[in-house]
C-alpha cells in the first residue's frame, strides 16, 4: 500500500510539474528572445487584416499588442490564426498570446487565462435589407458564422430552429450571404461593421437592431502564466489611464473612420 501511495504521489507531482512547465514564464522568455509571437486575424478589418499598400497585417488588435510589446522592450512576430485554431496554437506553444477578437467566457477560462477586457461589443447579424425585423424571421433559416467562435453557440441558443453553417472565417460566411446560401451572418457587431464597410455592394445589406449577447474581448495567454498575465493587465490599465487605449480606439473606430462605433466602456481591472 505504501508503495502504491508513493507511486500515486509521484504521478501527481509529475502532472503538476508538467503543467507548470507548459505555462512557463512568457514574460521572461520573450524578453530573452527579444520577440513576442502573437496569434492574430489577417482577414478581419479593422481588428487584423493585410493592408493593401504595405502588405503588412494591421488593425486594432495589432496596435494593442504592439503597445504591450513596446512596454516589454521586444519586437512582435505576427502569426495568422482562425477562431478554431487560436487556442490550440497557444497551448502548443506556437504563439505567446492571442490578440484575435476573442470573447472571454467561463468555458475558455478553464483552459487559458485572459487579460482585462480591452474591447466590448455585442453579437448581431448582417442580413439583406428589409428581410429580418425580429429573430422570428430567422426561424428555420440558414445562418453563417465562423468555426470555433462563441457566435456558433450563441446563435444556436437564440434561434434554435435555424441551421448554423460554420465557415473557416467571417468573410467566407459573408460571401455565402451574398450568394444567397444563408439568410444571415452572425458575429460581434464591430466585426460585422468592418465586413460591411469593405463590401462593394454594402447598400444591399444592413445590421438590424437585434443583439443576442454581450462580447467582452480579452487577450489570451497560457493557463498559469502568472507573471505575463499580470504584466499585460498592468499595461492595459496604464494605457487606459494615459489615453493610449482611447487613441487606438479612435484610430480604428472614431467618427472619421469607416467603422465608426461609440466607445461606451473603459478598460479597467475586471471585477
Amino acid at each position: 500500500m505504501k508503495k502504491l501511495a508513493t507511486l500515486f504521489m509521484i504521478m501527481v507531482l509529475a502532472t503538476v510539474t508538467a503543467k507548470a512547465a507548459l505555462a512557463g514564464d512568457t514574460l521572461a522568455d520573450a524578453k530573452k528572445k527579444g520577440v513576442l509571437t502573437v496569434g492574430c486575424k489577417d482577414s478581419l478589418p479593422p481588428f487584423g487584416y493585410i493592408d493593401e499598400k504595405s502588405r503588412q497585417i494591421v488593425g486594432y488588435d495589432i496596435d494593442f499588442v504592439n503597445a504591450i510589446a513596446k512596454k516589454m522592450g521586444v519586437k512582435v512576430e505576427l502569426k495568422p490564426v482562425t477562431s478554431a485554431s487560436r487556442m490550440p496554437q497557444l497551448q502548443e506553444g506556437h504563439i505567446d498570446i492571442i490578440a484575435a477578437t476573442m470573447t472571454k467566457n467561463a468555458e475558455r477560462a478553464k483552459v487559458i487565462d485572459f487579460s482585462h477586457t480591452y474591447f466590448f461589443t455585442g453579437q448581431k447579424f448582417i442580413t439583406k435589407k428589409g428581410t429580418v425585423k425580429s429573430l422570428k424571421d430567422l426561424d428555420g433559416k440558414k445562418i453563417g458564422t465562423a468555426k470555433g467562435s462563441t457566435s456558433e453557440q450563441n446563435v444556436k441558443k437564440a434561434v434554435p430552429t435555424a441551421t448554423v453553417l460554420s465557415f473557416d472565417d467571417y468573410p467566407q460566411a459573408f460571401l455565402a450571404l451574398q450568394q444567397g446560401k444563408v439568410a444571415a451572418v452572425t458575429t460581434d457587431e464591430a466585426i460585422l461593421a468592418g465586413i460591411l464597410a469593405k463590401a462593394p455592394n454594402k447598400a444591399q445589406f444592413e445590421i438590424p437592431a437585434l443583439q443576442i449577447s454581450d462580447e467582452p474581448y480579452g487577450l489570451g495567454m497560457r493557463k498559469g502564466d502568472t507573471n505575463f498575465v499580470n504584466f499585460v493587465n498592468k499595461t492595459i490599465v496604464e494605457m487606459e489611464k494615459s489615453g493610449e487605449a482611447k487613441a487606438i480606439f479612435d484610430k480604428w473606430f472614431g467618427p472619421s473612420t469607416l467603422f465608426h462605433l461609440d466607445r461606451t466602456f473603459k478598460i479597467t481591472a475586471d471585477k
